[in-house]
């Protein structure tokens, strides 16, 4: 279980594979495994699969301060640089894509080709700031209530029905989310990266999600407008987290995207 140090910060990551590198960035709630653990495969043959796990997540441990986007974001760098030599692919989800998106604009060079899934810009909005309110209270009063609340908003009505009444009876049961979810939903609550976009080189990839209700498509397009030369691919009505059951379209996107010339 390797780890590595980055500002007062114990960062837990898995690698996986040979090849180039690629790393992989979970969202607020995941981790390494719970996020990309049916994914390191498909990519593993060819690539070395770089997942760290930053604060709230995982082994990572820290001084227990208020998260933010530079420390985050310096977390993944530093696996990155422990676990593989660069330049690295790199592919960001939910707030692991404000990571992503950070780290290659404050780390030039580093980030070959920038995958964006499900991610935004800044959290100012009205929407956006009363749904991390409301998550916020649900974690702090009923976790249950949390559950089903990020089951609803996470995952499509299909997604849903598709799981059947055992299936999400079982997710009830399951033990997430983890202890420090409540920091990364607070440190979600302040994103805004809006400043840093601009100074992204890599050739950047951005999928939006077009039936999220967790992150609506609009963050997705927040991110293509900013990002110089940014390609935008929505995808249906999926939901934000649909992927989970079947990655087999979002590993399409992404590998078409990195094999590129």
């Amino acid at each position: 279980m390797p780890y590595t140090s980055v500002r007062d910060s114990r960062v837990h990551y898995e690698v996986e594979g040979r090849g180039p590198g690629l790393v992989l960035v979970h969202g607020t709630g995941g981790d390494a495994e719970k996020v990309f653990g049916n994914v390191v495969g498909r990519f593993s043959q060819d690539r070395t699969v770089v997942r760290p796990n930053f604060s709230g997540s995982g082994q990572t441990t820290d001084d227990g301060s208020d998260l933010t986007v530079e420390l985050i974001s310096d977390q993944v760098v530093a696996a990155t640089h422990a676990a593989v030599e660069g330049p690295v692919d790199m592919l960001g989800f939910s707030l692991g894509a404000v990571a992503a998106a950070a780290a290659a604009a404050r780390n030039p060079g580093l980030v070959r080709r920038l995958v964006l899934v499900g991610g935004w810009a800044h959290s100012g909005g009205p929407r956006d700031s009363f749904y991390f309110e409301t998550w916020r209270k649900l974690l702090d009063t009923d976790r249950e209530l949390f559950k089903r609340f990020s089951a609803l908003t996470g995952f499509s009505s299909a997604a849903l029905d598709s799981f059947g009444h055992e299936g999400l009876a079982r997710s009830l049961a399951d033990e997430w989310p983890p202890p420090g979810i409540g920091r990364q939903i607070d440190l979600g609550a302040r994103v805004d990266i809006r400043g840093l976009l601009p100074r992204i080189t890599a050739p950047t990839l951005v999928i939006g999600l077009g039936g999220d209700g967790m992150i609506p498509v609009q963050g997705a397009r927040q991110l293509a407008d900013a990002i110089p030369g940014a390609r935008l691919v929505e995808v249906g009505a999926e939901g934000h987290m649909d992927w989970f059951a079947d990655p087999s379209g979002l590993v399409e996107l992404t590998r078409d995207f990195l094999d590129t010339d």
